[in-house]
């Protein structure tokens, strides 16, 4: 046989196979009986030649095949008749003539099927491809590392660390990981430093409630806004809370309920923005001993009468009405010309005219919350009302809810200043003092209509309305008041001086009439 043609014809036959073919019949015959086989042929040992008829042994064939008569080369070169599939290998038989496909290693399937060949998951042949660690599936491989205290190749074997050296490693990992953490919290600790985060950590928080967090901000025309994150325990109670104070402020607009500027709805979490109030809460203001304020009962009258002004306003004009539901001092904002606003609306409620609201759970601020709505829980305005009185109450003592007795007894607010009204000690507990009778009167006023307020019935309680009514009243006679003292004592110190200047000029006539005359007029 010649490299050329491997199969000459003598003791081997070769032929193609037609294209479809599904089945091969062959046999063979022998024109001799086998008597005369040549000792090449590679099938048939020569002390075992083949005998004729039906003791002959069996004989056996190797069919050597390709796929073209091509070299891989030249068979890559055509993509479009090139047989082999992904992940699968040109080859060459061992004739050395064409070429067959195989598919790569890691890899099992028909090679000649364009997704024939798959991955082999070795971790689950563990008898042919070995791991003595914990294995991990690789496209066409796999990993094996060995286990905790171990090394070397798992593929190979592992060997145990000493307890020492595994102990010392453990360690040093622990000790590494904490200095990475520690240098990322300075990191981050040097960069909020430096990008004024003590400023904003103790300034940009305003205040925090049952339904969210306000902070203050800065839009880009450097107008202030008081922004309200809501918060709740998921995603849907957030945006219920959400939609109803949207709902609610959206119908607000007066003088003394702060406005609503607009709102954010393409952040994670629902956005409120408010007009930013600079002058802090009337809490604040009146338990802080320093603020001056609220030293005179001027301010403190027209500050209840512009609240009262606000719940009116929501009662009664709004469309619909609203119930605040969280009426206290906490919530009543003062702008830099002390001008009172009304403020949350997380518990406040719509309604129809007169309408009660059953309330499915209690929302407000003990001390401050209606006592029938407590036991009944039923909402109505004149819930409002009862706390308007307690923060009538704190504006006239300075007292706050729940505080304590000279002695250190816990006393209750409103039982303390009904029974001093009663017992006629009122002045004893009144945190400021009166300029004149005429304010003594208005104060004694104002203390008998927050008595009235905090009946703990609601139907003997007066309605917003009367409420407001009444301190608009009582403002207004005081300014009148004032004006009516100060052109008293303007036209008074106009005639003092008239007269020391008549007295001056008479005692210095001869030398210095046309002097004092002219200082006179000047003056």
């Amino acid at each position: 046989m010649s490299d050329g043609n491997p199969c000459s014809g003598s003791g081997c036959c070769q032929t193609s196979i037609p294209k479809g073919l599904k089945s091969l019949n062959y046999s063979l015959s022998s024109l001799n009986h086998y008597t005369n086989v040549s000792d090449f042929n590679p099938y048939w040992p020569l002390s075992r030649k083949p005998k004729y008829g039906k003791d002959a042994y069996r004989t056996d064939i190797v069919i050597e095949w390709v796929v073209k008569n091509e070299t891989c080369e030249q068979a890559k070169a055509n993509r479009s008749a090139y047989a082999c599939g992904a992940n699968a290998n040109c080859t060459y038989p061992e004739s050395g003539q064409g070429y067959r496909c195989l598919c790569n290693e890691g890899f099992e399937g028909n090679p000649y099927l364009q997704e024939g060949c798959l991955d082999i998951d070795e971790c689950k042949d563990p008898e042919s491809y070995p791991c003595h660690g914990r294995c991990k599936n690789t496209i066409g491989n796999y990993k094996c590392r060995c286990l905790l205290g171990m090394y070397g190749d798992g593929k190979i074997g592992c060997q145990g660390l000493g307890i020492i050296t595994l102990i010392t490693s453990i360690l040093l990992v622990i000790i590494c990981v904490l200095l990475y953490m520690m240098c990322k919290k300075r990191k981050k600790d040097r960069n909020f430093r430096e990008n004024g985060g003590m400023v904003l950590k103790h300034q940009r928080k305003l205040g925090e409630g049952g339904f969210g967090s306000v902070y203050r901000g800065v839009l880009a025309d450097d107008v202030q806004v008081a922004v309200k994150k809501f918060k709740g325990v998921d995603k849907a109670q957030m945006n219920e809370e959400f939609q109803k104070e949207m709902g609610v402020v959206s119908q607000v607009n007066h003088k003394n309920v702060v406005k609503l500027l607009g709102l954010c709805l393409e952040t994670k979490v629902p956005l409120l923005v408010y007009e930013f109030i600079s002058n802090g809460t009337l809490f604040k203001h009146i338990h802080d001993k320093t603020s001056q304020l609220l030293a005179s009962w001027s301010n403190r009258l027209r500050i209840a009468s512009e609240i009262a002004l606000a719940l009116n306003y929501l009662h009664s004009l709004a469309d619909p009405p609203i119930i605040h539901g969280d009426v206290k001092s906490v919530n009543i904002l003062l702008d830099n010309n002390h001008t009172a606003k009304v403020a949350d609306f997380g518990a406040s409620v719509l309604i129809s005219s007169d309408q009660t609201i059953i309330a499915t759970k209690i929302q407000g601020t003990l001390g401050y919350l209606d006592p029938e709505y407590l036991m009944t829980g039923f909402l109505t305005a004149r819930s409002d009302v009862f706390s308007f009185g307690v923060v009538l109450v704190e504006l006239l003592t300075g007292e706050k809810q729940n505080s304590s007795s000279s002695s250190g007894e816990k006393r209750n607010l409103i039982q303390h200043f009904i029974s001093a009204l009663e017992t006629n000690n009122l002045f004893r507990i009144l945190d400021l003092q009166a300029a004149d009778e005429g304010e003594m009167d208005e104060i004694e006023a104002v203390a008998e209509l927050a008595k009235g307020c905090l009946n703990s019935m609601g139907v003997n309680r007066p309605t917003m309305k009367e409420v407001s009514d009444e301190l608009s009243k009582l403002k207004d006679l005081h300014q009148k008041s004032w004006a009516q003292q100060n052109s008293d004592e303007t036209d008074y110190l106009l005639s003092r001086y008239q007269m020391l200047c008549l007295s001056h000029l008479s005692f210095n006539h001869l030398s210095f009439s046309h002097s004092a005359s002219a200082t006179c007029q000047r003056e």
